[in-house]
């Protein structure tokens, strides 16, 4: 998966917008609040996530998936695209957007 995939997969979800990161790059956020961020060269994804999600995937493939940065309840997970299944990030994305989207954008995306 590349950054123009993850950005087609960001924008099909309801309210999901790109916004400019602190260093130039795409931050995808829903009401304001961000969810993933792109890596200024593009290479690399992070994504809110629970901390046990974050724990199991970086068990689970520890040359994909990092820690990247933990507080309370959530760790944000760091993902090196080029060796990610495209699948995998898919739901990785919809479920950091799912932390942050009200009831009624979430309906939405489940109609």
């Amino acid at each position: 998966m590349d950054a123009e995939a993850v950005q087609k997969l960001v924008l099909r979800l309801p309210g999901a917008e790109e916004h400019e990161g602190w260093a130039g790059q795409p931050a995808f956020k829903v009401r304001k609040k961000g969810f993933a961020y792109l890596s200024e060269d593009e290479t690399k994804l992070f994504v809110k996530a629970l901390r046990e999600e974050q724990q199991a995937m970086i068990a689970l493939n520890p040359d994909v998936y990092a820690s990247w940065w933990e507080s309370g309840r959530f760790g944000w997970l760091e993902i090196d695209l080029a060796g990610a299944d495209d699948e995998e990030v898919e739901e990785l994305l919809t479920e950091a957007w799912r932390l942050n989207a009200p009831k009624y954008l979430i309906a939405q995306l489940e109609q």
